[in-house]
């Protein structure tokens, strides 16, 4: 089956839409901060109820939308991939409540401890009544925190924790939020707005800080001691997080071998462009001459972001006139310096009316002010134009043919990702990496995705380590990654502890690509003459972004 769609042919809600935009509504009223993220209308001064009563009312609604699927037959193409990806996703949900993953959910980059605090970063802020409901949800930080912190204790009675590791590193970030100079003060001091305003503004800032505060005890005096001592999860927990991160069941054992016999591939090729470079240099001692080039430096913040988004704008100027349709809309993206120090670099989408467009983040460590272009130069491409803002972007512009859910909320990290690696491969292919330094920035971040299929799968799963013979340690982890990547110890450090903590989330990366790549290739021996990458890729992700078995079944049937 092959499924069709065109943004500017209008069709007809069916009964399959109607649900999908039902559960988008329940989720929206379940989660302000989900409303927040795709701009939709709800109570964003309130917070979503982290505890185990408000985990339990959505498990409720979740197998209601399952019985009403359930029920319908789909009268089209368009109903098919939405009724198999929505079961899918809910069906899955359930089986991760049951295997108690909320209740041991607490890691260094992705978990609500990190999501409370950093909605504030996509609330509006244009108006008084803006800033007027932020310091509403201010105050409500602490009830977050506390539901939050319920749910953990479910975990600690059922003997199932995060490990040590985790809330330590965790500990480290809540105790930065409860400063009492930290965020939130900057936040309530840094807007413009009338007195009363002023105070309640900076209320709310000491009370959220105040609850951080309360958090990190329950971390330290209570989760910290109860926590396991071990990072692995194991091959059963392992498998549902895979299946949530890719949306496709694979053979873990197979994809552990593929990822070695691919990490080996990457470090040739790098090898190759190094002597391009630099004569007989090693990888190394390419990196380090390119590291010396003044002209490929960039001194101070400012200058990287107006670099971003001057290269971004080039792209899409470009691309949209050679190759992919890029609609008006989805033509802006704003290239931002992040408000915290994190160090991740990522994307969020645009609003579903793009009054807020699509916009590529920067949180930059404290102490950093000097960035090597050669570097980022593919990370511009891999967040904006042909990456994730094209795809997140497309689909949300696909109004006249997706529902809501289909738009703005399916979709997993291995279809995102896995595409904006394979939007990196065809940048090459097109010539935008032809400067070997460009290209070889590339293969950096291509060789450390490969590693982590090997890293991550090989600690959770226990499987033989490729170069010790023994079996993996998370200590190995730290020194496979070193290894790999040529980074300061503070950016492996963080990688490794996210890894370790976010089971199935690193290798989805690199096996989405493979799967994205497999796909390609399929489609072009099937159309043999009649091939286009211009449509190929217009109806991938006209699909928007659903499960990778899900795009398999919609593009080959």
């Amino acid at each position: 089956m092959t499924e069709s769609t065109g943004a500017h042919e209008a069709r007809t809600p069916t009964e399959i839409d109607r649900i999908a935009e039902e559960w988008v509504d329940t989720l929206v009223a379940f989660s302000p901060e989900l409303a927040t993220y795709i701009g939709a209308d709800g109570d964003l001064e309130r917070y979503q109820d982290y505890s185990p009563n408000g985990r339990a009312a959505i498990r409720g609604a979740a197998n209601a939308t399952i019985g009403k699927l359930e029920a319908v037959d789909p009268v089209d193409d368009t109903d098919r991939v939405t009724k198999t990806d929505l079961l899918a996703e809910l069906r899955l949900d359930l089986e991760l409540d049951d295997a108690g993953w909320e209740a041991r959910d607490l890691n260094v980059l992705a978990s609500p401890a990190q999501g409370i605090r950093e909605i504030y970063d996509l609330m509006p802020t244009g108006t008084d009544d803006d800033w007027s409901t932020i310091a509403k949800k201010l105050t409500r930080v602490s009830d977050a925190l506390d539901g939050y912190a319920e749910t953990l204790r479910e975990g600690i009675a059922n003997g199932n924790t995060p490990a040590v590791r985790q809330v330590r590193e965790v500990l480290t970030q809540v105790r930065t939020n409860a400063s009492a100079d930290g965020f939130f003060h900057e936040l309530a001091t840094g807007a413009d707005v009338p007195d009363a305003l002023k105070r309640d503004l900076l209320e709310g800032a000491r009370q959220a800080s105040d609850a951080y505060g309360r958090f990190g005890d329950f971390l330290e005096n209570e989760l910290a001691p109860a926590a396991r001592a071990d990072d692995p999860v194991g091959r059963e927990l392992y498998e549902l997080l895979s299946r949530r991160f890719l949306g496709a069941t694979i053979d873990l054992d197979e994809t552990y071998e593929w990822g070695i016999e691919e990490l080996r591939r990457m470090v040739d090729e790098q090898t190759r462009i190094a002597d391009q470079i630099l004569p007989g240099a090693s990888v190394e001692e390419a990196i380090a001459h390119l590291e010396k080039d003044p002209t490929r430096k960039l001194h101070g913040r400012e200058a990287l972001r107006e670099w971003m988004q001057q290269l971004s704008d080039t792209a899409v100027d470009e691309l949209s006139r050679t190759h992919f349709e890029i609609p008006e809309p989805v033509k802006k993206l704003e290239c931002m310096i992040a408000p915290t120090p994190g160090g991740a670099i990522y994307y969020t989408g645009p609003t579903d009316d793009f009054s807020r467009p699509g916009r590529m983040w920067w949180s930059i460590p404290e102490g950093v002010d000097e960035f090597d272009t050669w570097r980022e130069t593919t990370t511009v491409y891999h967040e904006g134009v042909p990456g994730h803002h094209l795809q997140i972007g497309q689909a949300v512009y696909n109004r006249a043919q997706l529902n809501s859910w289909r738009r703005l909320l399916a979709g997993t990290s291995g279809h995102a990702e896995g595409w904006a690696l394979y939007a990196e491969r065809l940048m090459e292919e097109l010539g935008y990496l032809d400067d070997p330094a460009d290209r070889l920035g590339m293969l950096d971040g291509q060789r450390m995705r490969a590693a982590r299929v090997v890293l991550d799968i090989g600690v959770h799963l226990g499987k033989i380590h490729p170069e010790t013979g023994q079996v993996w340690t998370s200590d190995d982890a730290f020194a496979f990654m070193r290894k790999n990547v040529n980074m300061n110890d503070g950016f492996v450090n963080f990688e490794v502890n996210r890894y370790l903590g976010w089971p199935g989330q690193a290798p989805s990366y690199k096996v989405g690509q493979r799967i994205w790549e497999n796909l390609r290739a399929e489609i072009t021996q099937r159309e043999g003459a009649d091939y286009s990458d211009k449509a190929f890729h217009k109806r991938a992700l006209d699909i928007g972004g659903v499960g990778l078995d899900t795009l398999t079944f919609a593009l080959l049937g």
